[in-house]
């Protein structure tokens, strides 16, 4: 797997399940008011179309635009790989949820799950047929008291091989884990990133964690962990996937 922001549009598949789309919102800054209005045309629907236009930002309209793509093609890669239906862009239509602890989380009108997030020169959007969760950070200095928070976390002395990598984990990939779990329940950062609690790394890039008393009270289910969770840094990037 790679993250080149020169590169437009990557698709990867993430163990059996779930597939990943990447797509670049540096090109799409630089590919021209023309390439941008081609590509609305033929992969949103004049609802999205109608949206992207209402933004006043050139920066927020890639940004959005970046977002809907990646959406779409790790749905339509999903669709093709596991069930074969052949599905346009233009045929899947993204929404949010509208109130609640949710609010904001994305949906699609097919049988399976989505998430999203952005970073820096890329958006990144992970496909699968049950709940997901994704998180990109790109390489920055954490604050300091972000920083010793995630430092709590791995024992670089202990016996067991998996706390002792996870103590090498560097910090904002730490952060992306975290926020892959709560992303992945559709809470984002309204609930505290402290109750997730990282447990241990293994060389394949698993993860493991634990959820806390905060994040139990709205999703129970928590406690029994998730069926996949990824972590990895790629080209400069932090990468964390996660499923039920």
């Amino acid at each position: 797997m790679t993250l080149d922001p020169q590169v437009p549009l990557r698709v990867f598949h993430l163990a059996r399940r779930l597939t990943l789309a990447v797509v670049s919102i540096a090109w799409l800054h630089t590919a021209g008011d023309a390439a941008r209005r081609r590509l609305t045309s033929r992969h949103l629907t004049a609802r999205e179309a109608a949206y992207a236009a209402s933004l006043p930002l050139p920066s927020r309209r890639c940004e959005w635009l970046a977002g809907r793509l990646a959406l779409k093609h790790s749905v339509c890669a999903h669709q093709l790989r596991q069930r074969g239906h052949l599905v346009t862009n233009r045929e899947v239509r993204v929404d949010a949820i509208p109130d609640g602890m949710r609010a904001g989380k994305p949906v699609v009108d097919a049988p399976v799950e989505v998430g999203l997030s952005h970073s820096a020169d890329l958006a990144v959007a992970v496909c699968g047929p049950h709940a997901v969760g994704v998180d990109l950070e790109h390489r920055r200095v954490v604050p300091p008291l972000l920083a010793e928070l995630l430092t709590a976390e791995g024992e670089p002395h202990s016996a067991d091989p998996e706390r002792r990598l996870l103590a090498a984990m560097p910090l904002p990939l730490r952060w992306a884990c975290k926020e892959a779990v709560l992303k992945h329940y559709g809470f984002g950062l309204r609930v505290d990133a402290c109750e997730v609690a990282l447990t241990g790394w293994r060389p394949d890039g698993r993860f493991s964690w634990r959820a806390g008393v905060g994040l139990l009270r709205h999703a129970p289910a928590a406690e029994g962990g998730l069926k996949e969770s990824w972590a990895f840094e790629i080209d400069g990037y932090y990468l964390a996937v996660v499923s039920t």
